[in-house]
């Protein structure tokens, strides 16, 4: 059974940082393409960024310089460090591999 597990999210001030985590497993994970995608209030869900077995890394626009994600694959997890957040990064933040994403890891940026 595939399980991908977030934590990390919480409450920030703007210009504040978090990490992320995704413990994931029921697949091999060394070889899988991982995503953080999110969902604002309201908003449809967004596209955040991947990470590719190889190591190539893509961002949206919108998080490209404040954002970094990165996977351990001996631990089986992916993270997400936010940095310089603002309040339109809040949102429900998901770990995705495929079709399948977790339970989501609430953000919430506000002075």
């Amino acid at each position: 059974e595939v399980q991908l597990v977030e934590s990390g999210g919480g409450l920030v001030q703007p210009g504040g940082s978090l990490r992320l985590s995704c413990a994931a497993s029921g697949f091999t994970f060394s070889t899988s393409i991982m995503s953080w995608n999110r969902q604002a209030p309201g908003k449809g869900l967004e596209w955040v960024s991947d990470i590719y077995p190889a190591g190539s890394i893509s961002y949206a626009d919108s998080v490209k310089g404040r954002f970094t994600i990165s996977r351990d694959n001996a631990k089986n997890t992916l993270y997400l460090q936010m940095n310089s957040l603002k309040p339109e990064d809040t949102a429900v933040y998901y770990c995705t591999w495929g079709a399948h994403r977790g339970q989501g890891t609430q953000v919430a940026v506000s002075s």
